[in-house]
């Protein structure tokens, strides 16, 4: 009787001690996430153009790659990349390696059950004489009853940084399908420039003919012979150093692709031109902060945010008691055949354990004091990665203002070199001019003729990346889908 008046007196407080272990149990000390302020001005620089597209077109974001790169080739070439790269196939990897080891970390939250078996044969405390013990059943060992939210804490800095993966992959996406339209359009510069260097060859080895045709009879001196020449030498340096370049350019393709450039390609190289590829889509530019949800390395940078916020949490629980509990339930017997018949018996035991920090020379402190930091560094990180994607749609935007004028101006200066050439030919052939004019008017139509080819390449490539800084080139998932983690999760705040 007075045991039962006992435990009726001490209800209430075993009541309030369990509403205060559930109250607590519920507990988080992770800070309130609260997202930076974006350190860049609300618009683009006032100085370059937003681009013309019109305001219904889809988003850079929101543009597939098959329908912003036209040609069929190059599309072939970027699934053949996104298919057989190694840099993207590691950052998949990643991922999946993130989402075990979030898958880890929230295993912890559990009680881990297992089979315990044991034999013990020790001396009978009342008699001497030697007694056999046997037992079967299950066990839970050390399972940490997360009162005050650390486990949780570190399960979600787990989670935050799978998704922080996750999204590094898609930015590893943007910029592989940027690298590869962007040697394919160098490889077709390569091509148009080798085509213009082997005519300029052709054509100086005639004038090196006739000059010295002219020499032999008497017409032509010497020294217009030996300009020719080295006008011609020139030329074929030129050459020389544009297959090498190509050689080169063609490497790298085949490095970004996993693969050799397929052959039914490359067959069509040499008749290909920058002039006749298929024109890419304008894009509509937006608002800066667009960047925020569009541009994959800055959700990614602002995941490891969150993931060094949740830290904190870990580290403020690391001042408060940890309770873990052992438990085991099952049969014991001093026969081993009487576990599994009735010369055995039922029992459990339950062996809970509190730990509260007294002192550690200053372990916990330094390690909050840490995660502070590391915190502040990663708020740092996130603003540079969001101010570095400001500069480089500035700059897309600056070449898109200024690169077509640039081309239409280097396009009118090499008709009219063509015109000064053929002029210049004319009046030497009549004796009206010398044959230092004529070498003059060949050199400077070459170098036009290149430069002509090269701002149009710098004109296709400032447009690849212009839609790479405005987050285009993700079209779909770079992982399995996981039922137990979600595809996409906003920020705590």
């Amino acid at each position: 009787m007075a045991d039962r008046l006992t435990f009726l007196s001490s209800f209430p407080l075993r009541a309030v001690a369990l509403a205060a272990a559930a109250l607590l149990a519920g507990c988080s000390l992770i800070p309130t996430y609260e997202r930076p302020a974006a350190p860049i001005p609300g618009d683009w620089p006032a100085t370059v153009a937003p681009g013309t597209a019109q305001p219904a077109a889809p988003a850079a974001a929101d543009l597939p790659w098959q329908s912003f790169f036209p040609d069929e080739r190059l599309q072939r070439l970027l699934a053949t990349a996104l298919a057989n790269n190694r840099d993207l196939r590691i950052a998949v990897l990643n991922i999946e390696a993130a989402r075990a080891q979030y898958q880890i970390q929230r295993s912890a939250q559990y009680p881990a059950v297992g089979l315990a078996a044991s034999a013990q044969r020790a001396p009978n405390p009342l008699t001497g004489s030697q007694l056999n013990t046997f037992s079967l059943g299950v066990a839970v060992t050390a399972w940490e009853i997360d009162f005050f939210g650390r486990i949780a804490s570190l399960k979600e800095q787990a989670l935050a940084q799978y998704l922080a993966t996750e999204e590094g992959s898609r930015a590893a996406q943007t910029t592989l399908v940027a690298t590869v339209a962007n040697l394919w359009l160098a490889l077709l510069a390569d091509e148009e420039l080798l085509d213009l260097s082997r005519r300029t060859v052709a054509t100086r080895e005639e004038s090196i003919r006739l000059t010295k045709l002219r020499l032999d009879n008497g017409v032509a001196s010497e020294l217009d012979f030996r300009q020719a020449e080295s006008l011609t030498e020139v030329a074929r340096a030129t050459l020389a150093a544009q297959l090498r370049q190509r050689a080169l350019d063609e490497n790298a393709l085949a490095l970004v692709l996993g693969q050799p450039l397929p052959e039914d390609i490359r067959t069509t190289l040499p008749s290909s031109r920058l002039a006749d590829a298929p024109a890419m889509p304008e894009l509509p530019t937006g608002l800066p902060s667009d960047l925020l949800a569009n541009r994959p390395d800055i959700r990614q940078s602002e995941q490891l945010l969150v993931a060094a916020n949740a830290n904190i949490g870990a580290a403020r629980a690391a001042f408060f008691p940890r309770i873990s509990l052992t438990a085991q339930a099952g049969r014991a017997s001093t026969e081993l055949s009487g576990l599994f018949g009735d010369g055995g018996r039922w029992g459990f035991t339950i062996a809970p354990q509190l730990l509260l920090p007294i002192f550690d020379a200053g372990r916990n402190r330094a390690g909050l004091a840490l995660s502070n930091v590391n915190r502040d560094i990663a708020v740092a990180q996130y603003e540079r990665t969001i101010q570095t994607a400001f500069r480089e749609v500035s700059d897309a935007l600056a070449g898109q203002a200024t690169l077509g004028e640039q081309l239409r101006a280097q396009q009118a200066q090499a008709q009219a070199e063509t015109v000064r050439f053929n002029l210049s030919d004319l009046r030497y052939r009549n004796g009206v001019s010398s044959y230092l004019d004529l070498l003059d008017a060949q050199r400077s139509l070459f170098v036009v003729q290149q430069q002509v080819v090269q701002t149009r390449l710098a004109q296709l490539q400032n447009q690849v990346t212009l839609y790479k800084a405005l987050g285009g080139g993700v079209t779909e998932p770079l992982r399995a889908t996981v039922a137990d983690v979600p595809a996409a999760q906003p920020p705590r705040r």
